[in-house]
């Protein structure tokens, strides 16, 4: 329990490192996230407004930020079916969602999200369910505009992880994911279009 906590403490605190705003600093003297009209301080906006280089360095260590405390927290407790887990799991993506570096004003936890999966390996399950979830709903139940296909993805992954068989205390861990990622979404500041949505058939 003691290593579950400190874990947990650790996967939150890397969390809160905004990665978008060190490399937007570094390389163009700027908080990227203030460019963009969502002000999410992430991985696609580093890119848009940063360049591929910018991009690039920020999705990587906004994997490894989910990546690397679940990953050593699992070397050292390797029982998946723990359920000291789901607190492991779901902090890295509510550090870089509330990150006390930033006044709790942080992303969207997506590739966060994607690095605690990933974490999880060689279970691999997981994020392949969840990866499947974006493309599904972004090629063939095409729902737009991404704040609807966010929550939709992070949703359906919930239900599939459990029709699956995943282990519970992962799916819980995910469960915690998946609101912390809602919340965010629904305060998000950028425009709530109208939902749509089309079959891969269907233009």
């Amino acid at each position: 329990m003691k290593e579950a906590i400190l874990f947990a403490i650790l996967g939150y605190l890397s969390g809160s490192v905004l990665y978008a705003n060190v490399f937007g600093t570094l390389f163009k003297n700027k908080e990227l996230y203030q460019c963009s009209a969502d002000k999410n301080p992430g991985s696609a906006n580093a890119f848009k407004y940063g360049g591929i280089k910018c991009g690039t360095l920020t999705l990587l260590c906004d994997l490894a930020k989910g990546f690397l405390p679940v990953f050593c927290y699992l070397q050292l407790s390797p029982v998946v079916k723990d359920w000291t887990l789901p607190l492991v799991l779901a902090a890295p993506v509510v550090g870089h969602i509330f990150p006390v570096f930033y006044k709790f004003r942080g992303g969207k936890g997506i590739a966060a999200t994607f690095g605690c999966l990933l974490g999880l390996l060689p279970y691999a399950l997981p994020v392949l369910l969840f990866a499947a979830a974006f493309v599904f709903l972004s090629v063939v139940l095409r729902i737009r505009p991404h704040y609807y296909r966010t929550i939709a993805a992070y949703i359906s992954t919930d239900f599939t992880m459990i029709l699956a068989g995943v282990v519970p205390a992962i799916w819980c861990g995910f469960l915690i994911i998946t609101a912390a990622v809602t919340f965010k979404m629904h305060l998000s500041k950028e425009e709530k279009e109208r939902l749509e949505v089309k079959l891969l058939w269907r233009h």
